[in-house]
């Protein structure tokens, strides 16, 4: 066990002093590491402060079914119970607007009232609105419940925007996409990064490396602090992503509150938890020393 500690120390050691000789290399290297990571940082603070904005508007779509002209209210009430109960695992809400209800709400809007006012009698009817859960298949839920009330008694018509929810799925499913190329594409530039960095440290201690060998190093031996180095370089560079993105904040968070106040509301970009941050930190880490292997197994065998 001392034996194991003692060349793991040895190994972070040599990894320390080969991160200093080189000084400029290593902060050019761990700039380009470490603005990429703030990325995605920044993404993640910018997702995570505007979850409350979210949760206030209404993403769960609408079923209005209009019965017919001469339909009672009695029809519509029953209409809206044989929903709740042939669908009730599917539904947020069920309610019925009464015809002098929906009239009573037009014309409190000055846009409707001079219009009905002319009206001899109440032109609509009665209603029940059917407000669906959200759910993965929510646009093909909405467009066959739909087609099924179309065909129930004394219902006129269903209206469905079902546009809107389909665009509401290709947005969730962009981003969805989005979130994974930013991921792919920063893993990219990590491994290239660590990879490349190796390579020249492997090149320029060739020497070192062959009379390591010659006195009996294994391979296990030599390639240890070429992953010390990749997995240092990845827990420096994410600590340096979290000092930018947090810095970057800073003035983002001056014009999102000029902005804001504009539409008399507050939102504030916070940081990811500390649980987030230390998570990545170690995936970036784990990634690094991985290219680091894959550096010095193609690059040491001379």
């Amino acid at each position: 066990m001392k034996r194991w500690l003692r060349y793991h120390h040895y190994a972070f050691q040599v990894a320390l002093r080969r991160l200093s000789v080189q000084p400029f290399s290593s902060v050019a290297n761990l700039l380009v590491i470490a603005l990429t990571l703030a990325i995605p940082i920044l993404g993640g603070a910018l997702l995570q402060s505007a979850q409350p904005v979210v949760r206030e508007i209404p993403i769960s779509p609408e079923l209005t079914v209009f019965m017919q002209q001469n339909a009672e209210l009695s029809a519509a009430q029953n209409t809206a119970s044989q929903v709740q109960e042939r669908f009730g695992e599917l539904l947020a809400g069920v309610r019925t607007i009464e015809r002098d209800q929906a009239l009573a709400g037009l014309k409190n809007n000055p846009a409707w009232s001079e219009a009905l006012a002319v009206l001899p009698d109440n032109p609509l009817p009665h209603a029940v609105v059917i407000t669906l859960l959200d759910a993965p298949d929510l646009s093909a839920r909405a467009t066959t419940l739909a087609t099924e009330l179309q065909t129930w008694p004394q219902v006129d018509t269903v209206q469905l925007d079902s546009e809107w929810v389909q665009r509401l799925e290709s947005i969730l499913h962009f981003i969805e996409i989005g979130f994974w190329i930013v991921v792919a594409g920063v893993s990219i530039v990590v491994i290239a990064t660590v990879f490349n960095t190796v390579r020249l440290q492997a090149l320029s201690q060739r020497e070192e490396i062959a009379v390591a060998r010659l006195v009996g190093a294994d391979e296990g031996f030599v390639r240890r602090p070429f992953l010390y180095l990749g997995a240092l370089t990845g827990l420096a560079a994410s600590a340096l992503a979290c000092t930018i993105a947090w810095l970057a904040l800073i003035p983002l968070n001056q014009a999102l509150d000029q902005l804001a106040a504009s539409y008399g509301t507050q939102i504030v970009l916070h940081m990811p938890s500390s649980s987030m941050l230390l998570t990545g930190a170690i995936a970036v880490a784990i990634l690094a020393a991985t290219a680091a292997r894959w550096s010095v197994t193609r690059h040491t065998q001379f």
